[in-house]
C-alpha cells in the first residue's frame, strides 16, 4: 500500500505590500537589499478580518473546482494553523461545515509552523495506512501578519499570508515516501509570540527596539533570526542525509529539492553547503513571501506549472523552524 498526494491548491489573499512600500515607511531599507538579500519583492497580506479558517476554505474550494473533487469525497480534514479563529471550538469542525463536507469526516487541528506540512503529510499517510481514512484533505493556512507589529521591519519584508490545500489519497501522482522528522523545544523562544495563551494571558503594554530598528514586544511575533539561522545550519544537511538514506536514495537520484522558503539568503546558505547545483533547488518567494505551513506546497504547485516538476520525478521536500521543529520525505512523481 502506498500513500499519494492527490491534488494541490492554493489561496493568497488580494492585499499586497511591495518592497516600496516598506522603504517608505523604512527609509533606510532599500528595495534592491530587500530583494537581493531576502528574496521576496512582495508580500500577501490578509484582511482585518480576514481569518486562516477564511483562506483554507477558499484554497481547498479552488482545489475541489482545479481538481474535479467532490467535498463529499473527503473523510479527513487536517488544519495546520498557529493563527486559529478561536482557542476552541477547533477551526477544522467550522471548515467541515462550511466546506460541506460529510459529518461522518474526523477533523482537527494541529499546530505547527514550518514544517507544518511535512508533519501534516506523514499523519496524513499513517491515518490512510492504518485504514482510519481514504481522502484525507491536508490545510495548511497561516495570519502571520497579524501577530507582527508595524515597527518590526525585518518580520516585516519575509512574512506573508497563505492558504494550502493537499488531498492524500491512496492514488494519485506523487507517491509519499519515508519520513526523517526532529524536535528541539530548547529553540522555543527564538520564534515565538509570548503573551495570549494560558501561560502569559495577559498582554504588556511595554515594547522595545533593537539595535537594528526592530520594535520588539513580547505581544507580536519575536524572531532571533541569527539563532534560526544556525539552527538551520546544524539540523538540514543531516535530515537531508537522513531522508536520503531513509529513502534508499542518492542525491543524484534527486532531480528537484524543495526546502522551506524561509528567505533567499538562509536557502542560498543551506544549498552551497550541501552542494547542491542551483537547477536542482526550487525557488518560489519572489510574489509571495515566507508563508510559513504553505510554502512547500505552494512551490510544489508552480515548480509542477512550470514543468520543473514531471513525471518521474523525484522530489526531496523538507520544512524546518519554529519549534524547533523539522522534517522531511520524497516525493516520487
Amino acid at each position: 500500500m502506498k500513500a499519494f498526494i492527490k491534488a494541490i491548491s492554493y489561496y493568497l489573499p488580494q492585499n499586497t505590500v511591495s518592497n516600496e512600500e516598506l522603504v517608505r515607511a523604512f527609509p533606510e531599507w532599500s528595495v534592491e537589499k530587500i530583494a537581493t538579500k531576502i528574496g521576496i519583492s512582495e508580500r500577501h497580506i490578509a484582511e482585518e478580518d480576514e481569518l486562516s479558517s477564511d483562506m483554507a476554505i477558499k484554497a481547498a474550494q479552488k482545489m475541489f473546482m482545479e481538481h474535479n473533487i467532490m467535498p463529499s469525497e473527503i473523510d479527513f480534514i487536517m488544519l495546520c494553523t498557529q493563527s486559529p479563529d478561536y482557542f476552541l471550538p477547533t477551526s477544522a469542525c467550522i471548515i467541515q461545515d462550511k466546506l460541506g463536507a460529510p459529518v461522518s469526516a474526523g477533523a482537527i487541528d494541529f499546530n505547527l509552523g514550518c514544517s507544518g506540512f511535512i508533519y501534516g503529510l506523514a499523519m496524513a499517510k499513517g491515518l490512510l495506512f492504518a485504514g482510519i481514512a481514504q481522502n484525507i484533505l491536508l490545510l495548511t493556512a497561516e495570519t502571520y501578519s497579524k501577530f507582527i507589529h508595524p515597527g518590526d521591519k525585518s518580520n516585516r519584508t519575509i512574512f506573508g499570508d497563505a492558504a494550502a490545500a493537499t488531498l492524500i489519497s491512496s492514488e494519485g501522482y506523487a507517491s509519499i515516501g519515508e519520513f526523517d522528522l526532529g524536535t528541539d523545544g530548547k529553540g522555543a523562544q527564538n520564534l515565538i509570540v509570548k503573551t495570549g495563551g494560558m501561560r502569559f494571558k495577559q498582554t504588556n503594554n511595554g515594547g522595545s527596539t533593537d539595535e537594528y530598528g526592530n520594535f520588539i514586544s513580547e505581544n507580536h511575533l519575536f524572531m532571533n533570526g541569527g539563532e534560526i539561522l544556525n539552527f538551520t545550519i546544524d539540523m538540514v544537511p543531516p535530515m537531508v542525509n537522513n531522508i536520503l538514506s531513509r529513502n534508499a536514495s542518492s542525491p543524484n537520484e534527486i532531480d528537484l529539492y524543495v526546502f522551506h522558503q524561509a528567505n533567499r539568503y538562509m536557502l542560498n546558505h543551506l544549498r552551497k553547503m550541501m552542494m547542491i547545483p542551483e537547477e536542482k533547488f526550487y525557488y518560489c518567494m519572489k510574489n509571495i513571501g515566507n508563508t510559513v505551513s504553505s510554502t512547500i506546497p505552494i512551490a510544489l504547485y508552480e515548480a509542477i506549472k512550470e514543468e520543473k516538476i514531471k513525471v518521474g520525478s523525484n522530489v526531496l521536500i523538507t520544512g524546518f523552524g519554529v519549534g524547533y521543529s523539522w522534517g522531511g520525505t520524497i516525493l516520487k512523481f
